[in-house]
């Protein structure tokens, strides 16, 4: 459930978003075609790198448990 204090905010957002001056976010053009292909490369390998690090920590390791060399036989009537 969403807190009321926030409720208030939603319902105000519109009418903060209607007083904002149109046009005034503009200056900033669209980005180069080499810029954006290098940020869509970078953002590419460096969601790679999580999913590989994530992988590498969550996979199960092949370390032997204390007293995994013993054998033990069920031998009925010894003991």
């Amino acid at each position: 459930m969403i807190p009321p204090s926030n409720v208030v905010l939603l319902l105000l957002l519109p009418v903060a978003a209607a007083q904002t001056i149109p046009g005034s976010c503009s200056g900033y053009g669209p980005l180069p075609l080499p810029l954006l292909v290098g940020l869509v490369a970078a953002d590419a390998m460096v969601s790679l790198l999580i999913v590989l690090v994530v992988f590498m920590c969550a996979s199960p390791r092949d370390r032997p448990t204390e007293g995994d060399c013993k054998v033990y036989i069920n031998m009925p009537g010894r003991g």
